[in-house]
């Protein structure tokens, strides 16, 4: 039986992994019958965010604890996860993807991958592993994975996708309902809410994304 990896970077959108994309990550690869691996990094959140008014709060939350709630307490520190351990590894978006796995929300062109995230991305783009990201988290692989031109996508945000080329990817425009496959790299991405508009629209993409990587599994 396949495993893959879900990486997740907090609770909530504003502030770590977007719950939705989340759940329909693992319910997809449950529907595929393959097993998952929850894991995060265990940092310090760089904010965190009411979800109700907005506003950022007084107040420190760690990332392994607070992913922790969306995997039900099934969930391994990043740290602790060697490509060896899974088959693939899938990213749900979120700001969290763009603030705790990355500082792409707040640096912009001059981002930097966390450090585990970046051992691990780079480990399974070694081994010729898949990897999918969702929403805004190619922003991660671009910046992890420039230097082999990866192609992905984030929707048609014209200006999001000048910054992922500036890393070394190549943007491709894409519907919420479909998926950019880049072979040579073994990625496969989606817009998610990057565009929405609702649940059941960004179900149809990730479910194309969570299918295509499991069929990329040798």
């Amino acid at each position: 039986m396949a495993k893959i990896g879900v990486m997740l970077s907090g609770c909530g959108v504003n502030d770590g992994s977007e719950i939705h994309e989340a759940v329909l990550t693992m319910l997809a690869l449950d529907r595929l019958g393959v097993e998952r691996l929850c894991m995060a990094p265990n940092i310090e959140q760089r904010d965190v965010v009411n979800h109700l008014s907005g506003e950022t709060v007084s107040e420190t939350r760690n990332v392994l604890v607070e992913s922790a709630r969306i995997a039900r307490g099934e969930i391994s520190d990043l740290a602790d996860i060697s490509a060896a351990d899974v088959d693939a590894v899938i990213l749900p978006g979120g700001f969290g993807a763009a603030k705790n796995l990355c500082d792409f929300a707040v640096a912009g062109a001059q981002a930097e991958v966390y450090p585990e995230v970046l051992r691990l991305l780079r480990e399974i783009h070694k081994a010729g592993k898949p990897i999918g990201a969702i929403c805004i988290a190619p922003a991660v692989l671009a910046r992890a994975l420039g230097v082999f031109r990866p192609e992905v996508t984030i929707g048609d945000d014209l200006a999001t996708a000048k910054l992922l080329e500036s890393f070394g990817a190549r943007h491709q425009e894409c519907p919420v309902d479909d998926i950019v496959v880049d072979q040579r790299n073994r990625l496969v991405t989606t817009p998610a809410y990057m565009l929405g508009p609702g649940l059941r629209e960004i179900a149809v993409g990730i479910d194309k994304l969570v299918q295509q990587v499991v069929g990329m599994v040798a």
